[in-house]
């Protein structure tokens, strides 16, 4: 395993230890809301400083991109962090949340961890190594088509309608032709379902560096693609979709007449 996987693996158990002893104290657990319906907790920042903790012990001049803390530091290698993607799913005791763990050097992902702690599944990928669930090599589905096809995705929580109205006309489209259509309250997590085959694609609006960037190189490593609404390449900005190579391509396809190209396109 390579030196800075060991150690993304390493600090993402830590982390999810301190989130599931946390799920004990669910009512006395302190939480602020940084915006409508998105919420902090101090098991959030508490898993955030113990990963960053672990990782500047080893090396203390990486830069860091956490969803908490913010940025800090000025290094070729950044780690970006989600210490608790799926914050309202914990909060309710719902069991369905991870850490999302992710390094890039020179501006290209690396290296991606994914702990589900409450499943004590590790998910990981490094660039030219593939992508695994523990030691077993993960690919994505052999679906072709959108019909049959299990797609996962997030729904707009933020005040804006132009992005919902164009985001549920999305909706409507593929659960005419899906098989499903799924909501499960992690996109990280999501998209580690990706990779591991479990859902043939995913897609969501109003992203953050810290909710994509370990999936993003884990799908990839896993022989999937992902890509902007419009499928362009992927740069970790707001706005998803990825998936098995012909479920992708369907899914842009889909949303070319629906979603404007300035949405298309972020």
């Amino acid at each position: 395993m390579h030196p800075l996987l060991n150690i993304a693996v390493r600090a993402a158990r830590r982390a999810g230890e301190i989130i599931v002893r946390s799920l004990t104290r669910l009512e006395s657990i302190e939480i602020h809301s940084k915006g409508r319906n998105d919420f902090v907790s101090e098991v959030d920042r508490a898993a955030e400083r113990e990963i960053i903790e672990i990782v500047h012990k080893l090396y203390p001049d990486h830069a860091i991109l956490a969803e908490e803390s913010g940025r800090s530091g000025d290094n070729e290698t950044v780690w970006i962090i989600d210490p608790l993607d799926g914050t309202t799913n914990f909060l309710h005791g719902n069991p369905v949340f991870c850490v999302s763990i992710a390094v890039e050097q020179r501006g290209r992902l690396e290296i991606a961890c994914i702990y589900d702690p409450m499943r004590q599944e590790v998910f990981t990928a490094e660039r030219g190594g593939g992508s695994h669930l523990e030691n077993r090599r993960m690919r994505v589905s052999k679906q072709r088509t959108l019909e049959g096809a299990l797609l996962a995705t997030g729904y707009p929580y933020r005040n804006d309608e132009r992005e919902a109205d164009s985001y549920f006309a999305t909706l409507r489209a593929l659960a005419r032709v899906t098989a499903g259509i799924r909501r499960p309250g992690s996109a990280a997590l999501d998209l580690a379902y990706v990779a591991a085959g479990r859902v043939d694609g995913f897609w969501e609006l109003g992203l953050k560096p810290w909710d994509t960037a370990a999936g993003t190189l884990m799908i990839q490593e896993a022989g999937g693609r992902v890509g902007k609404l419009n499928g362009d390449e992927y740069r970790l900005g707001a706005n998803i979709v990825a998936g098995a190579p012909k479920v992708y391509e369907a899914l842009i396809e889909t949303f070319a007449p629906i979603v404007p190209e300035d949405l298309r396109s972020v």
